[in-house]
């Protein structure tokens, strides 16, 4: 069967790091005391007593947000209720960033919990908040499985990080 390749070069270390034990991203992004340069690297938006806000390095679209509490803990119930209340206050201040940096007119936020739910890092919680945009399953989606993300993650995050900096 011939069928056209989309080149997703990006991608090749997320699958690669599947296979490979490694720190938690989440947990490093976490880290106090980093500098803003390591910070970006990490695509780490706010750190605060809440949790970390940060990109998806790996985005459904462009603006997918992960939120997750500051300690490696694998579900809700691991949680303190301080932590809780502090990772929703983290997902409401997220939908109001995405909201004014990317004019987004809706959001889907969710958690996958345990690795049977789908959890890419099922030892440590997070939620995604994925900005949605009125006619954003374009024919590319319904025609050829494949969705566009129009926009270098390099500049969501300057935009993203702009604002998010302006509201804190």
């Amino acid at each position: 069967m011939n069928r056209p390749s989309l080149w997703a070069p990006w991608r090749i270390s997320y699958l690669e790091a599947l296979d490979k034990p490694e720190a938690c991203f989440l947990c490093a992004a976490a880290e106090e005391g980093l500098t803003q340069d390591e910070l970006a690297r990490r695509l780490v938006l706010l750190r605060d007593d809440r949790g970390v806000l940060m990109l998806n390095r790996y985005p459904y679209t462009n603006g997918h947000l992960l939120i997750a509490p500051l300690t490696h803990s694998p579900d809700l119930q691991s949680l303190s209720r301080d932590q809780r209340i502090g990772l929703m206050d983290l997902t409401e201040f997220a939908t109001r960033v995405l909201t004014q940096a990317l004019n987004c007119h809706g959001v889907n936020i969710g958690m996958n919990v345990g690795r049977a739910a789908g959890a890419g890092v099922p030892g440590h919680l997070h939620q995604h908040v994925v900005p949605r945009w009125h006619g954003d399953v374009s024919f590319m989606d319904s025609i050829a499985g494949i969705r566009v993300i129009p926009q270098a993650i390099d500049r969501t995050y300057e935009k993203l990080k702009d604002v998010c900096d302006r509201m804190a």
